[in-house]
């Protein structure tokens, strides 16, 4: 089995935050999906699971980042082309999401991002790796 990867984001509103990720084009795992969490499927190997605020503290001692306020992580993600974040993005802030930062244009890599419903920051990028610099 292929090792795969579960992010756990806590949401205040899990029904706005399916809908919000539904119309991205994301589809959603019922069998790992209640009201009380949704599998978000990324890939075949990358899942986040969205959990509402009480039941994400069930799994923790430590206070919650509230991400309206502060960043707990940027959540990045690759597409098949610059024209695929793009859309990506529109979609987002159509949905409801902002973009904190500009678009950012490196030739070989391109990326934009947004804040979602609960102040999550996603990062999509498109890489074209044969056109980079260097080593990273």
């Amino acid at each position: 089995m292929a090792t795969q990867i579960f992010v756990n984001l806590p949401v205040k509103d899990l029904n706005k935050s399916i809908e919000f990720f539904t119309s991205l084009g994301y589809s959603f795992n019922p069998q790992f999906t209640n009201e009380q969490a949704a599998s978000l499927i990324i890939s075949d190997n990358i899942f986040f699971m969205l959990l509402t605020e009480p039941f994400f503290k069930s799994f923790i001692k430590k206070d919650m980042a509230d991400a309206t306020k502060v960043a707990e992580t940027i959540n990045c993600i690759s597409l098949d082309s610059r024209e695929a974040v793009d859309e990506m993005i529109n979609k987002a802030v159509a949905a409801g999401a902002t973009t904190p930062n500009e678009k950012q244009d490196h030739g070989w890599m391109y990326g934009w991002g947004f804040q979602d419903l609960d102040g999550h920051l996603w990062e999509f990028v498109y890489m074209d790796a044969s056109a980079a610099p260097g080593q990273m």
